[in-house]
Parts: structure tokens; sequence; C-alpha cells
């Protein structure tokens, strides 16, 4: 059988299918595996009883429950649920954001497929525009979802190192080149593999820098604020017209929901909706009905700031000083957690790459996530990008504490050859 040329490019070998396969068979095939990679949220139980409070009002209620799974929503989504979007970012941020400046897709990774290739790619003039992500590792979901071949840019990271065994990755501003080829700005905050979260000037000098260019920036929030608001550090929420921000229901616990929220300007979202609409029709109904429950009693906001964000802090802390444990003696830094759900680990000077690492773990049924596939767009053999991997650190405590152990006994065997 013949494919087409979108064929070949989205049958063919790709990190995310690799991702979604092992998530899969960790979490339904083979529950002997230690999972410690894909970006599975963790089952906190008082999330889940909100979230089953919230069911529990929807299906007692005829016509909730035939507007969630009786009818389509409208392209743009629906219309209460924009609502309580914009109320919610308007009261607590002060941006001025009406239901113009909302939309749902079927989750960010829909969202982010619609965006990228609204202003990257080919042009009616013959030009061809990049989405150019200011610093790398970032988000390995990115790197398949351009319609068109060269689709990404990167740039190296001004690396920061703090005491023996931690650093933090920065924009390298001197580094960071926009041209007419640079079709707009992508930064994840925080950032998915690291857990880095970029610095208020940071993100207020790359919005700058987009606007200046005349292309839209965008972040992806999926981690950040207001919800699930995973952030262990002073961050300063940013939006201006000329910005995207995009949003999910996924990592407050409800990844099945599918739910992603673009916020921008009028513009922006008309022509978001239009090419939604073609490529799914419409979006789902689930995860808005269930978050208008919360907004109504600002329970998604309690949910997010009083038991996610503790929950994810105090993991981190706890798999921070178990990874200084195991790889005490070893030549590793740990990214400085300041949000999101993982740990990023750098072994410097590792003898074998982090793919080879990768197959070696997952022989002793230990899942993690090679280092090189989150360095979407580099040109250059940069060795860093082979020293690293990601952990989840989702899974209970016993099973990322032996993960850690085997992690550590598989990395020593390495330098010992």
């Amino acid at each position: 059988m013949q494919l087409s040329r979108f064929g070949n490019k989205f049958c063919g070998e790709s990190a995310t299918v690799s991702l979604m396969d092992d998530l899969g068979e960790a979490l339904s095939v083979n529950p002997n595996l230690l999972f410690m990679g894909g970006g599975n949220p963790a089952r906190i139980p008082a999330a889940e009883a909100i979230f089953q409070n919230a069911l529990h009002h929807v299906l007692a209620d005829g016509n909730k429950v035939h507007k969630m799974l009786g009818v389509y929503q409208s392209p743009q989504g629906d219309p209460e649920f924009l609502e309580g979007i914009a109320l919610l970012l308007s009261n607590r941020f002060g941006w001025k954001v009406s239901p113009k400046n909302i939309a749902v897709a079927n989750g960010s990774q829909s969202a982010f497929s619609v965006l990228f290739n609204l202003f990257a790619g080919e042009y009616d003039d013959g030009s061809c525009k990049r989405v150019q992500l200011p610093l790398v590792p970032e988000y390995v979901g990115y790197e398949d979802v351009g319609f068109s071949a060269d689709f990404f840019r990167a740039t190296i990271p001004y690396i920061e190192y703090a005491g023996k065994n931690s650093f933090k990755y920065h924009v390298d501003f001197e580094k960071l080149k926009l041209d007419a080829e640079t079709g707009l700005l992508c930064v994840s905050r925080p950032t998915n593999p690291t857990g880095n979260v970029l610095t208020d000037g940071e993100v207020e000098r790359l919005a700058a820098l987009a606007e200046e260019q005349d292309i839209p920036f965008i972040i992806d929030g999926a981690y950040g604020t207001p919800f699930p608001n995973i952030i262990f550090t002073e961050a300063k929420p940013y939006w201006s017209p000329n910005t995207v921000l995009v949003l999910s229901l996924s990592k407050l616990g409800l990844p099945g929901a599918r739910t992603g929220i673009v916020v921008a300007n009028e513009d922006v979202i008309q022509a978001f909706v239009r090419a939604n609409t073609i490529l799914s029709l419409a979006c789902g109904n689930l995860g808005p009905t269930i978050a208008k429950e919360m907004l109504r009693d600002n329970e998604l906001l309690r949910l997010s700031n009083d038991i996610i964000q503790p929950f994810y802090l105090n993991a981190a802390r706890q798999v921070t000083q178990w990874a200084h444990d195991c790889f005490a003696g070893l030549p590793y830094r740990i990214h400085h957690a300041e949000g999101a759900i993982f740990l990023w680990l750098w072994f410097e000077g590792l003898p074998i790459t982090s793919k080879e690492l990768y197959q070696r773990l997952k022989m002793r049924e230990v899942l993690v996530l090679a280092g090189e596939n989150f360095f979407v767009g580099l040109q250059e053999d940069w060795q860093h990008k082979h020293e690293c991997i990601r952990i989840t650190y989702c899974q209970d405590g016993k099973v990322v504490r032996r993960g850690l152990e085997i992690i550590a006994e598989e990395v020593r065997k390495a330098y010992e050859g």
C-alpha cells in the first residue's frame, strides 16, 4: 500500500507515538512496568472526589446530561464555559478578555496542530516560515504536528549552574535570532520536559521581540496558571493581544476529557475556530461540562491552588531527595524543579546515548524518556542532548524510588564500561 507524503510523514517513526505506546503498555497492558515516562497526571483522591461531585450534579439533571452527550458543541465552544473562563481570567489577572477571546479544542495537542500551521509553513507568496523555539529542550509533542518540512528552529539555551548537582536553562538572547522566516515564537511555561519556569523578564522580552517582528507569541500553559497551577516558584502570568495562551484540563486530572483552551485576540480566535471546525467538526462536551460545575463556586481554583499544586510540590521535593541519594557519586545534575510533573536528569559525559540508556532501562522494565526526543528543531548536534533523560514522579512513591535505584544502577554500569 502506497501512502501520500502526508501519510508517510504521519505514519512513520515518531517520538510522540512511541511515548503514547509506552504509556498504554505501562497503564493498560503490563502493570509490572515501572512507569516513569509519559505525562499522565497522578491520581489524587481529593481531586477525583471533586470530579465525581461535579459529575453527580450533572447526572442528576436530565437537561445537563442531554447537553453533555446529545448535542454538538458550537464551533467556538460552549458559551457558558467560554464566559466562565473569560470571567476567571479577567477577575484574577485583570486581563481584558471576553468570550470572544476564548475557544475550545480537543486537547492542547490538537490546538497546537492548528495554531502552528496557521502561522508556519508555506505561504501564498512562495515563502516558508517556521516555529521558533527560544530554547530547548521543549515538549516532544510539538515535533510532528507541522504539515510541511523543516518546520522548527530552536536555540541552544544558556545554562546556569547551581551548586554541584543542580542547573537551570535560560533563554540565550544573544543567540536567539528572529528573521523573515520566523512565523511564531512558542514556549511552554512550566516547561515540559525540564520543569523550568521562564522568568518574568524572559517572558516579557520574548513577547516584545514577537511584537517587533509582528508574529504571535504562544505560551503553552498546560501545567501553568491559573489552572492546574503546578508552579513552585514566583511567576507572573502573562497575556497580551499579541499573545496566544493555551490551557488544558488534562493536568487537573482530566486527560481523558481532551479539553484544550485557547486565549487570543479575536482575529486569531476566529481563524482558529474556522480551521478547527474543518478538522474536528466540534469539540467534546465532557470537559467543559465538568469544568462549568467547578467554575460556578470557584472550586476550580481551589482545586488547583490547595490540592494539586501542594501535591506535586511535595512529590517534587521527595523525588529530588531520592535522586540525590540514588545518584550519589555519579556525575549528575538535576534541573531546578520549578513546576510541572517531571525531573530532568543530566549525566555529564554519559558514555552511551540517552536512547541506549532508555533501551537498557526498558529491558529492566523501567520506562523513562530519552533526552534526544526533546531537542525539537535544533540544527546543531549538541552532545548535551545525548546525556539527559526525563522521568515523571506521578506514580506511587515505591515505584518512583525503585525506578530511580534501577536508573542509578544502569548509569553506573555505563560509566564503568
